[in-house]
Formats: C-alpha cells, sequence, structure tokens
C-alpha cells in the first residue's frame, strides 16, 4: 500500500505564500503520476495540479497558472505544492493523490480525480482577506 501523509497548511493572508509537501511511502512511488486536488465546504472536489513520473510533465487548473507550482523529488518520495498569491477562494482542505498506473501522463487522464488510487488525509489552507 502507498501511504501519503500531506503537511505545510495553515493560515495565510491573502497575497501570501504556503508550500504543501506529501510524503510517500511504499512501492514504485517514482513511476506513479501524482496530483493535487482540493475541496472546500459544500462544495465538489477539483483538480488542482498534476505531474508526470519524471516531472518533466506538469498540469494545473485554469484558477491556479501562474501562482501554483507542483514538483517532485523522487529520491525523497516527496511531492511539493508552492502556493504563492494566495486568495481568499483558494481556502479548502487540499489532498495529494497517487496513480498507480505507471507512467501515465496527459491533462485530461491526471485532471480526473478517478485517475488516482491513493489519497492523503488532507491539509487545511486557510487563506483570510
Amino acid at each position: 500500500q502507498v501511504q501519503l501523509v500531506e503537511s505545510g497548511g495553515g493560515l495565510v493572508q491573502a497575497g501570501g505564500s504556503l508550500r504543501l509537501s506529501c510524503a510517500a511511502s511504499g512501492r514504485t512511488f517514482s513511476s506513479y503520476a501524482m496530483g493535487w486536488f482540493r475541496q472546500a465546504p459544500g462544495k465538489e472536489r477539483e483538480f488542482v495540479a498534476a505531474i508526470n513520473w519524471s516531472g518533466g510533465n506538469t498540469y494545473y487548473a485554469d484558477s491556479v497558472k501562474g501562482r501554483f507550482t507542483i514538483s517532485r523529488d523522487n529520491a525523497k518520495n516527496t511531492v511539493y505544492l508552492q502556493m504563492n498569491s494566495l486568495k481568499p477562494e483558494d481556502t479548502a482542505v487540499y489532498y495529494c493523490a497517487a496513480d498507480n498506473r505507471r507512467y501515465r501522463s496527459g491533462s485530461e487522464t491526471l485532471s480526473n480525480p478517478f485517475s488516482y488510487d491513493y489519497w492523503g488525509q488532507g491539509t487545511q489552507v486557510t487563506v483570510s482577506s
């Protein structure tokens, strides 16, 4: 089993930055695409960003393009989400997810939460105005 643990969430003022980390344990992490999703109270879970196995391909929701950056360090079994210029509408629980279909990529595939097999417990991000 792959276990994912998110960290780095917290309270920040609008315009500020946070860096989320997702530490993974388990087999074959380096061949998995990874994604970040978020869910605000009363709203559907939505795609934020994804990265393929090597880090050579990244994908972003339009709402975060230019502000968020996803990256990974396979040697550390960790994926990151750098969030800059945060807005109150970014407030949500952020979830890390892993796609166990090796070497998969593509924006349509990796923006779909049903492409992912493992999920972390989530970390709260609150952006005040």
